[in-house]
């Protein structure tokens, strides 16, 4: 539901359940698309015990394109998109539903701003639930050379083989207790941005939607950051031998902080993150309002 600026009042306008669908994807793919080089490069610190250091990602990524090629820095992308064409198409698509379910936007004098915020997160837990098999393996593919993993079939065939079907949702716990606070922060900063900007009598441009979700992209990866390490850790400890230690979310968290601690372990590549969030997020917001417009427009 959403408010139609194009008719000089306020109006709710029902939108067709495929649009969100469509639009949500395209959303998606342009924004993994555009920040893989640098996720695979903060993955590789996340379940590392080597110090992040923007000189050491920059170094990575080097070394990245002189031995494997430029290709290489997208490597992963193909699991990557696999997840997040579906998992974007069901999250906003989510969220508009929940948006319904909760009475979210359809009167803004009795808007409850915990609903709003609610919403975000149950859209959230939704896409992740659905897709989180092939989070997990766009973790190991980032991780690995091409040899170990070459394709995403193989990443499903050596999990069963080697460690069981229960395997594939290592690190599940942990991604849904980070997810309720980002998602919801995300969602949330960025219709209270949205919705400040048209009560000033101004109607969001692309650029505006670009910055507005830049922002909530900082702020939600902020808030839920220390539990992004922790399920990378569980997701890709078969893979660097380190299944002992990162077996569950108590024992991940106790490792962590004993051997890293607070700053260097929890927060490790935080600061690309405040490049590369703000990056996704704005730009997955922005083209789902664009093509949310122009869909609509077409349709």
């Amino acid at each position: 539901m959403e408010v139609n600026q194009n008719k000089g009042r306020d109006t709710v306008k029902e939108k067709p359940f495929w649009l969100s669908l469509v639009a949500g994807a395209t959303a998606g793919a342009v924004a993994k698309t555009t920040i893989a080089p640098l996720d695979r490069t903060k993955i590789n610190f996340q379940i590392s015990n080597t110090p992040y250091t923007m000189r050491g990602a920059l170094n990575f990524l080097i070394n990245s394109y002189k031995t494997e090629g430029v290709l290489s820095l997208w490597r992963g992308n193909s699991a990557t998109m696999a997840r997040i064409i579906p998992y974007a198409a069901i999250q906003f698509t989510a969220h508009e539903q929940w948006k319904r379910f909760l009475g979210v936007d359809h009167n803004h004098q009795q808007d409850d701003p915990k609903k709003r915020y609610l919403a975000g997160s149950l859209a959230g837990v939704t896409s992740q639930s659905l897709t989180y098999p092939l989070d997990l393996a766009r973790a190991r593919m980032a991780i690995t050379q091409k040899h170990q993993y070459s394709s995403l079939k193989q990443v499903f065939v050596r999990i069963h083989r080697d460690e069981g079907l229960k395997a594939m949702f290592r690190g599940y716990v942990p991604t849904i207790l980070g997810v309720i606070p980002y998602a919801g922060t995300s969602f949330f900063t960025y219709g209270t941005l949205k919705r400040w900007y048209r009560e000033n009598n101004h109607a969001p441009s692309s650029l505006f939607n670009l910055l507005a979700g830049g922002v909530s992209g900082m702020v939600a990866q902020t808030t839920s950051y220390p539990l992004d390490i922790v399920r990378r850790r569980m997701q890709t400890a078969a893979v660097v031998g380190t299944e002992k230690k990162y077996r569950t979310i108590t024992k991940t968290f106790r490792h962590i902080f004993r051997e890293e601690g607070i700053k260097g372990g929890f927060f490790k590549g935080l600061s690309m993150n405040w490049i590369k969030g703000p990056i996704a997020v704005g730009t997955s917001f922005a083209t789902y309002d664009f093509a949310m417009e122009t869909f609509e427009d077409e349709a």
